[in-house]
Parts: structure tokens; C-alpha cells; sequence
């Protein structure tokens, strides 16, 4: 694995030792019940992870094209909300985990309701509710809904939809099924051409961290910055998945993982980091509840590694701000030490990066401050003799996330082996435990021990 050239690339390097690890595994077969996925590349491995400023990182095969198949659901869904409202598509859908098998011929006694929209039986009937004067349109619909959450325009694999069709009797007696008990109301045929069709869109794992990011994101598209739907629908969207999304296995990857999450039969795996990122994964080899062996352990591995459980967050949230220090200090804030940090600032702007970070510090705020910094190191005058020092004023921060944590360490471990140094002022005095991050208990303590370094005056603090 080749060392991160720039300090964003500190994500993908990480990518790549979860994707290097687990390479080997080769635990689970692919899905032959369809017979156009039958013949995929077991080997094929693509883990990518979009940010909510649309930087992604990528490592493996992300660019490979596979079929979205289940990990449809959940943006479908969407569309259904925006058209009837969350009220109208439950009457004919429920909202409770199954704990059964994605194709599970199971329906709600009583009402005839599939269990939920993740389920086969009920995307079917979520596909059913999408409007459209006629298949054509609502499929058309649906395609261009998939294709705003990606950010770039979507197609069909026409041979896997033939094959789709081939092989669909099971959805076709759900669907007969379903009509019959009253809550699919629309023709079975057309529907379920329609189902295929939406099963069968060609996507990369590229693309469904982007449509995971854009979850994540309120609904925006952060490649695109269009909004694709609304927050609210966001958030119900998230909730099924969380609790409905990895079918007779989502009690387990809820405990393990905690982040809302749809798995599709080609291999494909999408997870949702609500306000941080989106993940996208693809394998072909899948485990017996129909989702990518390599994808599940990635995502956990990944969540575990980050603290990234949705559950795992302080009560109180205050909103992440990472600002560069020289526009705060110019608006006036009236301090003398920062009057003093300011000229400090202004004389050494070549060699002297400081930021100030308030806040609650996750994996997007602490992104951002990577981004900036590689912007700023790009900039830097290439003929300098005098060492790089960056400052970090977290007096502000509320709390730093494990994986702001683990960026932070990285940050600091990326400098000291360029000859940079990294200084963080925290009032507090909370122990960071990052080696090579030297640590001031003021702003003006961390801004002069940076002139001094600066300046050419080496001191390891």
C-alpha cells in the first residue's frame, strides 16, 4: 500500500488496509437463482466512501458496474413518500422488521400488508404507489430518481432484466398474493415489469456512496449539490433501513454495525452515516441472508473502527465549524491574544496554517479541515526552507468523534514525517493521546511556539 501523498488521502489509505484484509476472504457464493448474476466475478472487491463536500474515496473495484437489485428499495421508497405521503404508503405497507428471508411470503394478518418496504413483497408494493400515467412513465420516474441520489444518469442491464423476468415466479405468486389480500391494487404484470426493470439499473459502488452520502446529507446531493428529496424523507427512509434493510439479519448488523444500511443480491451494500458520509460497497460473494460477505464485515469493521453507531452520539449536538483562523481573526473578535495571532499570522503566512474548530468534530468536520490543509500545502511556496506548522484551536470543541480522533493522529503522524509539525491548544487539558501532536493549554501559547518553529527556530515543544 502506497503512502497517502495528500492529507485527504489518509482516508483512502485506510479503505485500503480494511479492503487488503479482507481480500482473502472468500466466505459465501454468488446468487444463481437469477442466472445473469451467476456468472459475476466472485473476486471482484470495491469499497468507496463519499463525504457530504462529494469528495469520494475509493479503493478496489469501484468503477465496476453490477446491478443495483434490493439496494433500490430504500431510494424507491423515497420517491413513494414524496408522491403519497408517509400515511398513505403504510396503509398499504407495515414498518416492522420481518426477521425472515428478503423473499418471504409473509403478510400481515389481518390487513394483508407486507411486513415493510425492504422486504420483496414489500417494494413491490412500493413500486406499485410511485405515479405515472402508465409503466413507461413510472419507470421513468423511478430511473431518474435512482439517477439524481447517484448524481450522474443510470441505465438498465437488459439481459439481467430478461433474466429477472425469467426467474421471477416467486415475486409473481407475492405479488398475486398481495393483490388478492387488497394491498396491491395496481395490475401484477405491470408492476412487477417494472420491478425487474428498477432491480436491473446498472450502478458502481462509486455511485451508491453517493446515493448513501446524499441520504446523509438531508437529501442533497453533495456531488451535485441538487436537493433530490426532502429531509424529512431522509430520515424515515434511514429508519427503515436501519431497522428492515439486512432482512433476518438486521437485529445483528443494527448491533454490530448501527448504521441504517440495504443490501442487493448482485453484491452491492449501501450505508448511510447520517450528517457525516455514505458508503458503498460491492462483492459477489454473498452469506446466506443474501448480502455481500466482504461488504458486511467491511461496514462493521469500518463503523466499529470509527465509533460511527448512530446510537453512540452525545444527546446535545452542537454543529461542527472549522474555520480558517485568519478570517475569524480579521472579524474583530476583540481579544488581545488574538490581536497578537493575527500579526503572528500575517508574518509568517507562508509557513503558518491555524484553524479553529468548534463544536461537535466528526468525520465531516474533520474532513473538511484535511481538504483545506491540502489546499493550503498546494499553495505554499515550493522553494521554503522553513518548516510547515499547523495549529489547531480547539477550545471550542465540545467533543471530538472517535474517528475526527483517528484523522487527527494520522494528520499529525502525516506531518512529522514530511518535518511538519501539528499544535493544538486546548484550554480544557484533555489528553488528545495523539502521538506527535504537541499540545499548548492556550491559543497564544500553541501561536508563538508555531513563530518560533516557524521562524526557523526548531523546538519540539
Amino acid at each position: 500500500m502506497a503512502a497517502p501523498e495528500k492529507l485527504s488521502d489518509i482516508v483512502t489509505s485506510f479503505l485500503d488496509v480494511v479492503h487488503d484484509r479482507l481480500i482473502t476472504d472468500t466466505r459465501g457464493s454468488v446468487a444463481d437463482y437469477i442466472p445473469q448474476l451467476a456468472g459475476a466475478d466472485p473476486d471482484l472487491f470495491g469499497i468507496a466512501l463519499c463525504g457530504l463536500n462529494g469528495h469520494v474515496y475509493e479503493s478496489g473495484d469501484t468503477d465496476v458496474e453490477f446491478t443495483i437489485q434490493s439496494a433500490s428499495k430504500p431510494f424507491v421508497y423515497s420517491l413513494a413518500l414524496d408522491d403519497r405521503g408517509l400515511d398513505a404508503v403504510h396503509v398499504r405497507v407495515g414498518a416492522e422488521p420481518s426477521g425472515e428471508a428478503f423473499n418471504s411470503v409473509k403478510l400481515e394478518a389481518g390487513t394483508g400488508r407486507p411486513p415493510n418496504p425492504m422486504v420483496n413483497a414489500g417494494a413491490i408494493v412500493t413500486t406499485s404507489l410511485v405515479r405515472g400515467y402508465s409503466p413507461e412513465e413510472r419507470f421513468a420516474r423511478i430511473l431518474a430518481r435512482l439517477s439524481a441520489f447517484a448524481g450522474r444518469e443510470l441505465h438498465v442491464d437488459e439481459s439481467v432484466f430478461a433474466s429477472e423476468q425469467e426467474s421471477g415466479d416467486r415475486n409473481r405468486a407475492l405479488a398475486y398474493l398481495m393483490r388478492s389480500a387488497g394491498s396491491l391494487t395496481a395490475p401484477v404484470a405491470e408492476t412487477l415489469d417494472t420491478y425487474f426493470r428498477q432491480c436491473s439499473v446498472l450502478i458502481t459502488a462509486r455511485d451508491i456512496a453517493v446515493m448513501g452520502a446524499t441520504l446523509a446529507n438531508g437529501g442533497v446531493n453533495p456531488l451535485t449539490n441538487e436537493r433530490v428529496t426532502s429531509a424529512e424523507t431522509c430520515q424515515h427512509v434511514m429508519t427503515i433501513m436501519a431497522t428492515c434493510g439486512m432482512y433476518d439479519y438486521a437485529g445483528e448488523w443494527l448491533l454490530r454495525a448501527g448504521l441504517p444500511a440495504k443490501s442487493g443480491v448482485a453484491g452491492g451494500l449501501v450505508a448511510s452515516s447520517p450528517g457525516e458520509f455514505g458508503l458503498g460497497l460491492f462483492s459477489p460473494r454473498l452469506d446466506t441472508s443474501g448480502a455481500s460477505v466482504r461488504g458486511v464485515v467491511a461496514a462493521e469493521r469500518l463503523a466499529t473502527r470509527f465509533g460511527l453507531h448512530v446510537l453512540h452520539r452525545p444527546l446535545t449536538l452542537s454543529a461542527a465549524e472549522v474555520t480558517a483562523a485568519d478570517d475569524a481573526l480579521a472579524a474583530g473578535l476583540g481579544a488581545e491574544q488574538d490581536a497578537e495571532a493575527q500579526q503572528i499570522l500575517q508574518q509568517n503566512a507562508d509557513d503558518l496554517s491555524v484553524w479553529r474548530l468548534r463544536g461537535y468534530i466528526d468525520f465531516d468536520g474533520a474532513e473538511r479541515l484535511l481538504l483545506n490543509l491540502d489546499a493550503w500545502l498546494a499553495a505554499r511556496p515550493t522553494d521554503r526552507e522553513s518548516p510547515a506548522v499547523i495549529v489547531l484551536d480547539l477550545t471550542e470543541v465540545t467533543q471530538l468523534q472517535s474517528v475526527a480522533m483517528w484523522m487527527l493522529a494520522a494528520l499529525a503522524t502525516w506531518c512529522r514525517e514530511r518535518g511538519m509539525r501539528v499544535i493544538a491548544s486546548d484550554p480544557q487539558g484533555r489528553s488528545l493521546g495523539v502521538a506527535g501532536l504537541s499540545q499548548t493549554d492556550g491559543f497564544d501559547h500553541a501561536m508563538r511556539d508555531a513563530a518560533a518553529t516557524a521562524g526557523g527556530n526548531q523546538n519540539d515543544g
